[in-house]
């Protein structure tokens, strides 16, 4: 499974954890229990490493944006079918035109806001899960001159990735997992937030991410 980005989905994205709550019992209240009770099995864990790499469209700039290379790391419960996972691929720069002649350059990265939550089935190898997190500009550059945007340039709310696999995945042999969501406004830019917010929010864009064989452990 606070903070993201502006043009293109680029990143470190999607970082997952488990919290484990467990009962405790004076010595002498614990025996009687332990002897009359049958201990529940343990869930049976899977873990495996995807290699990734991809593509973002965004609709408002009409243009796409690779993604990558990064890794997948996802750990299923075999017992329950939950999944949580941690994406991470690098920060991006990409390149566009504002107003068609105007160009532009911004690098960006997306910061996971909480775990990575989803379902997965063996049977019928599909996979479908939901991450947030915001999208953060840390570079911007119009016509060739940099473009303060401070430390802070990011989403005022966190992007909801929901991600579903496609025809043709396995969970053993990767494929592709693709999902639609929108972009927020931007805060925190300086003056160069207009014109983000001018830009890049919107709902409509799409992201594909291509999963190869994954290691397993």
């Amino acid at each position: 499974m606070r903070r993201p980005s502006m043009k293109y989905l680029s990143a470190s994205v999607l970082i997952a954890g488990l919290a484990v709550a467990g009962l405790t019992a004076t010595p002498a209240l614990a025996a009687p229990v332990a002897s009359s009770s049958v201990a529940a099995p343990a869930d049976t864990l899977i873990t495996a490493t995807y290699p990734v790499s991809g593509s973002t469209y965004l609709k408002r700039l009409n243009t796409t944006q690779d993604l990558g290379p990064g890794s997948l790391v996802s750990t299923l419960d075999l017992n329950t079918g939950d999944v949580t996972g941690s994406l991470t691929l690098p920060p991006s720069t990409g390149s566009f035109k504002e107003f068609g002649f105007i160009p532009v350059s911004v690098t960006t990265e997306l910061v996971a806001d909480g775990p990575t939550t989803g379902t997965a089935s063996l049977a019928n190898n599909t996979v479908s899960t939901t991450s947030q997190a915001f999208l953060k500009i840390t570079s911007l550059k119009i016509a060739g001159a940099s473009i303060p945007v401070g430390d802070n340039c990011q989403t005022v709310q966190p992007v909801t990735l929901s991600v579903s696999s496609a025809a043709g995945f396995t969970l053993l042999g990767g494929g592709n997992v693709t999902g639609t969501y929108t972009i927020p406004r931007f805060g925190r830019c300086g003056l160069a937030t207009f014109l983000i917010n001018l830009t890049i929010p919107g709902p409509g864009n799409t992201i594909t991410l291509t999963l190869g064989a994954p290691t397993l452990s």
